[in-house]
């Protein structure tokens, strides 16, 4: 009877796992990027996933200069098409970036939900690809030094050392010329 109650508690298990899974294909089409949202699945990235679903978004690499060539050095872009498709285009320039640094950017993305971006949505989500990156990022191995990188590894700092009364990513931002501009600060 034992046998029985194991082996019918162990299908049961196998046979509703897969419904708690998220399904990347609806994501993107993409295998890095499948790779890439897998790795946060494994760490429990929840609050990516339900802001992917919420708002249906697509995951694509895209070379951002054909938008406009202010956008040649973005790292990525989250948008919507005509048709009212949300979609979070990530430059090709850093399509051979780790998985972890490919993840950190879709962390940082799915956080913008609004039309237009403010300073505490831009916070959020810089601190979520700050976070996404201290979680992620493996000690022993070597990440190939690159803009995404440097940028990386700067807000792991800054997170780190951010309190209560001193939220260090948010001044960056606050003080960055192009998000005051964007953002409409001044």
């Amino acid at each position: 009877m034992k046998k029985f109650t194991l082996s019918l508690l162990c299908f049961i298990f196998l046979a509703i796992a897969p419904a708690f899974a998220y399904n990347m294909n609806h994501f993107t089409d993409d295998f890095k990027i499948s790779d890439a949202l897998l790795l946060l699945e494994k760490v429990g990235a929840d609050e990516v996933f339900d802001n992917l679903q919420e708002n249906s978004v697509k995951i694509v690499f895209y070379d951002l200069s054909l938008l406009s060539y202010s956008y040649k050095d973005h790292y990525a872009i989250n948008g919507e098409t005509n048709f009212g498709e949300r979609y979070i285009l990530i430059n090709t320039k850093y399509k051979k970036c780790s998985i972890e640094e490919i993840a950190c950017l879709i962390a940082h993305e799915s956080c913008h939900k609004s039309k237009k971006a403010t300073l505490a949505e831009e916070t959020l989500a810089t601190q979520t690809e700050a976070k996404y990156w201290i979680k992620l990022k493996q000690p022993n191995k070597t990440y190939q030094v690159t803009d995404l990188n440097k940028r990386l590894n700067q807000l792991a700092y800054l997170y780190k050392n951010s309190d209560k009364n001193n939220n260090y990513i948010q001044t960056r931002i606050a003080n960055s010329p192009f998000y005051r501009q964007q953002l409409a600060l001044e």
